[in-house]
């Protein structure tokens, strides 16, 4: 089953992040019970210019940034999805990733651009889950949960 849509705003379309992609996120589905569900992620690489638009439409902030997550549902309304056999085609929401961003933050990392990808693309899928960080306990289980999903993919930090 394919989880994902992908698209290519302003970037050549590209294989590997394609692949990677896919990957990552059935490993995200598989983890959060989420494979039997009929319910898809938008997923957007784009530019920093573009990205940059999207920030300061939605959230006010005039910069650019890594990655953008737009969430369609509350956490409570995602767990309601886990629960109930649903008929219906739902859209978890959007992820949109810089891909200049995810290379720079890689080097500055020290970790391959494979690796940081995939973590934007897990941090991505589970604020769509309804999961932040903002206070210390949230980011702690949200942390938990990326990493499980990238240990389990064996993409480790360098």
């Amino acid at each position: 089953m394919k989880y994902t849509d992908i698209e290519y705003l302003n970037i050549e379309p590209n294989k590997m992040y394609s692949d990677l992609t896919e990957k990552v996120i059935n490993k995200c589905f598989e983890v959060e019970n989420l494979m039997e569900k009929n319910i898809t992620i938008s997923i957007i690489f784009t530019t920093p210019v573009d990205i940059q638009k999207y920030n300061k439409e939605y959230r006010n902030v005039d910069r650019a940034t890594d990655v953008l997550s737009f969430p369609m549902f509350e956490k409570e309304e995602v767990e309601k999805f886990k629960e109930e056999k649903s008929i219906v085609p739902e859209v978890l929401g959007d992820i949109i990733i810089n891909l200049s961003q995810v290379k720079m933050q890689a080097d500055e990392y020290g970790h391959s651009f494979e690796r940081e990808l995939a973590y934007m693309l897990v941090h991505g899928f589970y604020h769509l889950m309804g999961y932040d960080h903002i206070e210390d306990e949230d980011k702690k289980i949200m942390r938990e949960k990326e990493e499980k999903v990238l240990k389990d993919l064996n993409i480790n930090r360098e």
